[in-house]
């Protein structure tokens, strides 16, 4: 059997691959590549002969896969799998698991530093020293009081309320299925965009949730209301969201995803647009959490190896 790590997961090579050993007890032959590429031709050449591929949040489409003839299993360094040509799978009997769980930390941290940012004006502060400035227009806000929502109560959805809570905001929530969050005041969508100061989005990129936050909901919003985006670029209408700023309709957001992976075009027209705090999708990344993440895509493919698949999608 033949894994191939197609792509450096962020951990440094020689800690991946004894972590690797470690799991897998020798059980396969490991292939290391640590480059990250994403043409083709490229990608069928590394993961042609793979029985097993491990890769984070690369493209995986149908024109790559359909060359894998061996391909049993992939073990997908990421929560969400929708670039992974998962109909083609699911046709071809391949397996493949995520890894649920590894940035349930990292995720909300950054939330609230991207929060802080907008509402402290943190960046403009520093700016506003090294040109020497004063506060003038450099006032902020507490968060303690704010009604903050969330939309999606998932694991970094609940994890994002506690937080929320520790900074004595009143804490509403909405789950497309019943969930009941201690210190939460579940709500209707539309509620929750009404009345809530702070917006934040924790849900995946499906058929139901692409374009979940488009001109409408926006609409919904107070004036002096702020929209985080850390869970999916297409979650979240771009277009729509630009003009709801440039309009002054709302009077933030912080995004960290967007319909590609970065480098983004400087004319994506969210980066013209005012009180935009643009991230570069860092959210998961942190050490601690890409570790964790390493040690769940070698553990889904030593229980696959054993027998016993965890975390399939």
């Amino acid at each position: 059997m033949k894994l191939v790590i197609i792509e450096p997961l962020g951990v440094e090579k020689e800690k991946l691959l004894a972590l690797a050993e470690e799991k897998l007890e020798g059980k396969v032959e490991i292939v290391y590549y640590d480059t990250r590429v994403t043409d083709t031709e490229t990608l069928i050449e590394r993961a042609k002969d793979a029985d097993i591929l491990a890769f984070s949040n690369l493209p995986f489409k149908k024109e790559v896969l359909e060359h894998c003839d061996n391909l049993k299993m992939i073990s997908v360094a990421f929560t969400g799998v929708d670039h992974v040509a998962m109909d083609y799978c699911r046709e071809r009997g391949i397996l493949v698991s995520n890894c649920a769980g590894y940035s349930n930390t990292a995720v909300p941290e950054l939330v609230f530093g991207m929060v802080l940012n907008l509402y402290r004006y943190i960046i403009e502060c520093n700016q506003a020293v090294r040109e020497g400035k004063d506060k003038t227009g450099l006032v902020g806000q507490e968060l303690e009081g704010k009604k903050f929502g969330i939309i999606g109560m998932g694991a970094i959805g609940t994890r994002t309320a506690q937080l929320a809570r520790a900074f004595g905001c009143e804490v509403y929530g909405y789950n497309r299925s019943p969930r009941e969050t201690e210190g939460v005041t579940m709500t209707d969508m539309d509620t929750l965009l009404r009345e809530c100061d702070i917006v934040s989005l924790h849900v995946p990129l499906t058929e139901q949730t692409k374009g979940l936050i488009g001109e409408a909901q926006l609409r919904l919003m107070k004036p002096n209301a702020i929209l985080v985006n850390t869970a999916r670029g297409p979650v979240v209408d771009s277009q729509a969201l630009a003009a709801a700023l440039e309009e002054g309709r709302i009077a933030g957001a912080a995004v960290d995803v967007f319909e590609t992976e970065p480098p983004i075009s400087e004319e994506h027209p969210l980066l013209k647009a005012p009180r935009l705090l643009a991230t570069p999708h860092v959210a998961f990344a942190t050490k601690e959490a890409l570790y964790k993440r390493a040690v769940i895509v070698f553990d889904n493919i030593a229980c696959y190896l054993d027998g016993k698949p965890q975390n399939v999608m």
